[in-house]
C-alpha cells in the first residue's frame, strides 16, 4: 500500500477539507483529491463523505484511521533515528498560537529562528480560535488554557496582562470614568460570545456587564481597530494597546486582568531535533518580551 496516498488520507482526516490538507502537504487541493481517489480505489470502499462543510470520515475511514496513525508513528521514529544529512535542525515546525500574540510577539521572533537555522522552516498559525494538538493542526501550540488531555509536554510560557481601553477622544467627550460604576455610561466592545474560544478570555461581567455592545468581533486586532476608531472601551492585551498613543488605560487598578500562555507539544516530538531548538528558542524569544508582556513588573 503506497504511504503517500496514507499520508493525504491522514492530512484530509485531521483537517476536513481540500484546501487546508493540500496547504498541509504543500501540494495543490486536486493532488489530494486524486491520491485519495487511488486509495479508495485501492481500498474499495469509499473513505470520506462530502458534504458541504467538507470531507467527513465513513465507517471504512475510521477503521482505517488507527492503523495509518501507527504507521506514521513508525516513519517518524525512522526518521528521529536516521542520521541528518547536514548540521544543524531542519524541516517544517507548525507553531499555532493566539492571533494578537502570534502576530506581534512570535512572527518577528520566529523570522530570527529562521534565520539562524537556513534548513529549519516555519509555518506560524496566528488564529482568532484554538489550533488543536491532538488532530495534529501544529506541532507546538501556545495556548490560554493548560492542556490536561492526551500525551503531551506542557510549559507555562509566560503571564501577561490586559487592561480596559479608550480611544483619548472617545474618553474625552464622554463621562468621566473614576468607579466601576461610571461604565454604565459608556459603549463596549468586545468578543461574539457564542464564538468565544476560551473561557480564559471572559473579563467584563468581573467588572461591568454593558447592557449592550456597540462592537464585537471573533478578532483581537479586529476589536484593537474598532476601540482606535472611537467605538467604546475594550479589555485589550498590553503588549498591542500599550504601544498605541491613542488609546489611554482606563480604571488601571480594577480594569486590570493577568492571563497565562501554556506550550504544549505532543510527547513522541521531543525527540526531533527541529522541535527541541524551536521549544528552547520560544521560550528564550518569550522571556526576553518580560517587559511587554508583564509591563511595570521586575523580573
Amino acid at each position: 500500500m503506497d504511504w503517500d496516498n496514507l499520508r493525504y488520507f491522514l492530512e484530509l482526516s485531521r483537517t476536513g477539507t481540500l484546501a487546508a490538507a493540500a496547504r498541509r502537504l504543500a501540494v495543490e487541493h486536486t493532488t489530494v483529491s486524486r491520491r485519495i481517489q487511488a486509495l479508495e480505489k485501492q481500498m474499495g470502499a469509499a473513505l470520506f463523505a462530502r458534504d458541504a462543510g467538507g470531507h467527513r470520515l465513513t465507517e471504512a475511514g475510521r477503521q482505517l484511521l488507527p492503523a495509518v496513525e501507527a504507521m506514521e508513528t513508525a516513519v517518524l521514529g525512522a526518521e528521529r533515528t536516521a542520521p541528518a544529512a547536514h548540521e544543524g535542525p531542519s524541516g517544517l515546525v507548525r507553531v499555532g498560537a493566539t492571533e494578537g500574540f502570534g502576530t506581534l510577539i512570535l512572527a518577528p521572533q520566529l523570522a530570527q529562528l529562521t534565520r539562524r537555522h537556513p534548513h529549519l522552516s516555519v509555518d506560524l498559525l496566528a488564529l482568532p480560535r484554538m489550533v488543536n494538538l491532538s488532530r495534529r493542526e501544529a506541532d507546538i501550540v501556545i495556548s490560554l488554557e493548560r492542556p490536561t488531555r492526551g500525551s503531551v509536554i506542557v510549559s507555562k510560557l509566560s503571564d501577561y496582562t490586559l487592561y480596559l481601553y479608550g480611544q483619548r477622544e472617545y474618553l474625552a467627550r464622554k463621562p468621566l470614568v473614576a468607579t466601576p460604576e461610571d461604565l454604565r455610561h459608556h459603549d463596549f466592545v468586545s468578543y461574539v460570545d457564542d464564538l468565544l474560544f476560551t473561557k480564559e478570555l471572559q473579563f467584563l461581567d468581573a467588572l461591568h456587564r454593558p447592557e449592550r455592545f456597540a462592537f464585537r468581533s471573533t478578532s483581537i486586532t479586529a476589536q484593537y481597530e474598532a476601540v482606535r476608531a472611537g467605538a467604546g472601551l475594550a479589555v485589550l492585551p498590553a503588549f498591542l494597546a500599550d504601544r498605541d498613543p491613542v488609546l489611554a488605560r482606563v480604571l488601571p487598578q480594577q480594569g486590570r486582568f493577568t492571563r497565562t500562555f501554556w506550550m504544549s507539544m505532543p510527547s513522541e516530538a521531543k525527540h526531533f531535533a527541529r522541535m527541541q531548538v524551536t521549544w528552547a528558542f520560544l521560550r528564550e524569544a518569550v522571556a526576553a518580551q518580560h517587559g511587554l508582556l508583564l509591563p511595570g513588573t521586575v523580573r
